[in-house]
């Protein structure tokens, strides 16, 4: 292994430890900040929830890595959802808990229509269609038609696939193999957020499996208008193994039946872009043409004045 190899490896597997390190800094934080909420002891939590009040010292202290089943146990005590306790980011305001709360009684129905409604008024933000994002399966043409397009628009085009890369110093491969998904994810949602600090236009050529991840998926739909490059499972293996990536179907003789489940699977998800376009069949310059011939995407050609 080259030295600067190693040394990536450290600093990604640093980063890792620090991760979790931080979780449990800011898990212990919150606990002590609902405790504090609501005005419980922590004598009185380590009663009601069968956990030493010394355990509970060190939790709020950063210093206990607790299982699941005790935090259930804590959470059920002080009349919390454990998700309260679990979940990461920022702390929340009382007005957002109370939203939330509530929320959680309304019928499924009620929360889909006031999802649809917020998600509405996101996506209508006139500056969103600055920016094109890309999405869909390996070999739909993201990365070549995300530089086509690019070029003819006259603005950046970015991968967010390298830029993950970059940050890591490493492969996307080596990323899930020293640090797993979770690090993987960070990272992508880390460089998706500096993309759209940098541009404020820009076309993005955006990993097949980002749309996994709501979190990074939400805010590319109310920050980006979104174009799914669809195109036939055979296509799909046919384009990867033209660039020389035979891994699909190495060891593996149901790749097509795995990839048409893959497809299968996030239709849906791919399917809430702002617009599909079937790239079976097409070549560059035919789906290019289909790309210029989307209204929104014509009105920023014309924009731009190329």
């Amino acid at each position: 292994m080259r030295h600067s190899e190693s040394i990536s490896d450290l600093r990604l597997l640093r980063s890792t430890v620090d991760d979790h390190e931080n979780y449990l800094l800011r898990l212990g934080e919150r606990l002590k900040t609902l405790r504090a909420r609501r005005g419980i002891s922590r004598k009185i939590l380590a009663i009601n929830s069968d956990i030493s009040e010394r355990y509970l010292a060190q939790i709020e202290s950063g210093r206990g890595n607790i299982s699941i089943s005790l935090l259930r146990q804590i959470a059920h005590a002080m009349n919390v959802p454990i998700e309260e306790l679990v979940r990461d980011g920022a702390e929340r305001s009382l007005e957002h808990a109370f939203l939330l709360q509530h929320l959680e009684e309304l019928p499924q129905e009620a929360v889909a229509n006031i999802y649809a409604m917020i998600m509405g008024q996101a996506r209508q933000a006139s500056e969103r269609v600055n920016r094109i994002a890309l999405i869909g399966l390996r070999g739909a043409g993201k990365s070549t038609l995300g530089q086509a397009l690019a070029a003819k628009l006259g603005i950046p085009q970015v991968e967010l696939v390298q830029e993950i890369e970059r940050e890591a110093g490493m492969s996307i491969n080596e990323v899930f193999s020293l640090s797993g998904q979770h690090t993987y994810r960070r990272l992508e949602r880390q460089c998706l957020e500096n993309t759209l600090k940098r541009f404020k236009q820009v076309v993005i050529s955006v990993g097949g499996s980002l749309v996994s991840e709501p979190g990074s998926y939400e805010r590319l739909l109310t920050t980006c208008y979104t174009v799914w490059l669809k195109a036939e499972p055979e296509q799909h293996m046919k384009r990867v193994v033209a660039q020389g990536d035979y891994r699909p179907m190495a060891g593996n003789v149901q790749a097509m039946d795995d990839l048409r489940r893959i497809l299968a699977d996030r239709e849906a998800l791919y399917g809430r872009a702002d617009v599909s376009i079937d790239t079976t069949g097409d070549s560059v310059e035919q789906s290019l043409q289909k790309l210029l011939d989307d209204p929104q995407i014509n009105k920023q050609l014309h924009n731009t004045g190329v």
